[in-house]
């Protein structure tokens, strides 16, 4: 039966005129008549649905799809399924910091030189100062195009390490992490993903499956702060699997967590809080004790960034708060410090800074920033973020000389990531050309590869 004919038995059985069907469509009645006599198509799929709603007739009547079962409502927000997640846009031409007319040749020696600083680097407990500033400007490009190479599979084949060995490298990899040595952790993390590869296919032990998961997450933290969101895409998504095969619902909530964040820096804000919530409420995390409490306050932290990030300032407060309340249950200790920096009332004091300033309130924001002790942070890579984001602050309310200032104590604090975050040298790029500089401002410039 066409659908005009549909439409007509229908009207006729339910005792509407041509003109009452028209009201609750919104056409008139004569273009209800020619809908039934077949003059005007109908084949439009809004039309469609505006006459089976009318009508109360299912929509597979007409060969539409069902309507969408209504989302489920999860920490006040309304959630969808998340088992599968969306594609990541495709890859930008060029990469950040690169200017137009730069010379390939040049940089890949610059890289080249970088690499073998790096790498000595490595040999040592600690890095000291790192390597020259000129060269930390491009650890970011050293850092991701290894850790594309260790993640195909490119590259030498490392000796057939020990679990123990390994062990001990991704807690070596980890602190180079949180003290910002990314010279090191350029040559540490590759070398640790390669390794696990080689011993998860010899071995395949859960407990395998598990470090490799983590030194997936590790590298999916330093690839979504150096703006890789493709590759950290495939990372966070080998670490989901990872865990899983592991049986580790600590490390699949994290995974979770990584892949909510990348799809909120794609702009798909749904999918992030369904992505986010969906895992804080997942009972394998919620019977994983006082850990499994403190990551389902990471994932709601996550899930109100994600409506910072969309404007809603009232649900970005509601799920903070919330958040707090979970560090509050806790007793204020630090907790999962492999886990972005860990979780506390100082860490979700922390999370208000930058969501008071993405939700469009930088007063709000700087109030939160006098709340928080900067010493009491617990490691370098937090405090130099939290320097970042108070930067960030001041540079939206105007406050250049504060944001300047605060630049400067984020390098002191931190010079690798200072020089080599792509968000970092945007920020003073900005700088640069919004109004009078100084010799500090330049010479930052100059030290961060934004000035050639």
């Amino acid at each position: 039966m066409r659908p005009g004919e549909l439409i007509r038995q229908t009207r006729q059985a339910k005792d509407l005129t041509l003109a009452e069907l028209g009201k609750l469509t919104g056409y008139s009645g004569a273009q209800v008549s020619r809908y039934e006599r077949g003059i005007s198509p109908l084949t439009d799929i809004d039309v469609l649905r505006r006459f089976a709603d009318a009508l109360e007739l299912p929509r597979q009547a007409f060969g539409l799809a069902p309507p969408a079962p209504r989302p489920e409502i999860r920490h006040g927000q309304p959630i969808g399924a998340s088992a599968a997640f969306p594609w990541m846009p495709t890859h930008r031409l060029g990469s950040p910091g690169q200017e137009d007319g730069e010379d390939p040749l040049r940089r890949r020696k610059l890289i080249a030189g970088l690499a073998a600083t790096a790498a000595a680097a490595a040999g040592s407990p600690l890095l000291g100062n790192g390597t020259a500033q000129a060269s930390e400007a491009m650890l970011g490009e050293l850092l991701v195009a290894r850790l594309r190479d260790a993640m195909l599979g490119l590259g030498q084949a490392p000796v057939m390490p020990l679990a123990e060995t390994l062990a001990t490298d991704f807690t070596r990899a980890l602190a180079d992490f949180d003290a910002c040595r990314y010279a090191s952790l350029a040559v540490r993390l590759p070398r640790l993903i390669r390794s696990g590869h080689a011993l998860t296919a010899s071995a395949r032990e859960a407990g395998d499956y598990v470090l490799l998961a983590k030194s997936y997450l590790l590298a999916t933290r330093m690839l979504v702060k150096l703006d890789e969101q493709q590759l950290g895409w495939l990372a966070a998504d080998r670490a989901r699997q990872l865990a899983e095969a592991g049986g580790a619902p600590l490390a699949v909530a994290e995974s979770a967590r990584q892949l909510a964040v990348l799809a909120r820096k794609a702009g798909w804000h749904q999918e992030a809080l369904s992505i986010a919530l969906t895992a804080a409420d997942h009972p394998d995390l919620r019977s994983a004790g006082r850990a499994g409490t403190a990551l389902r306050g990471l994932l709601v932290q996550s899930a109100s960034y994600t409506l910072a990030r969309r404007g809603d300032r009232d649900g970005m407060r509601e799920l903070t708060d919330e958040a707090a309340a979970i560090a509050t249950e806790l007793g204020g200790r630090t907790m999962l410090r492999d886990h972005g920096g860990g979780f506390s009332p100082l860490t979700v004091q922390l999370h208000r800074i930058s969501a008071e300033n993405h939700a469009g309130d930088p007063l709000a924001a700087l109030d939160a920033a006098r709340m928080v002790s900067l010493k009491a942070l617990p490691s370098v890579e937090r405090r130099s973020r939290a320097l970042g984001d108070i930067a960030v602050t001041y540079d939206r309310l105007g406050r250049r000389s504060d944001c300047v200032r605060t630049l400067l104590a984020a390098e002191r604090c931190a010079p690798e990531e200072t020089h080599a975050r792509p968000a970092t040298k945007s920020l003073i790029a900005g700088l640069l050309v919004s109004g009078p500089t100084s010799t500090e401002l330049r010479g930052l410039a100059e030290r961060s590869g934004v000035l050639a």
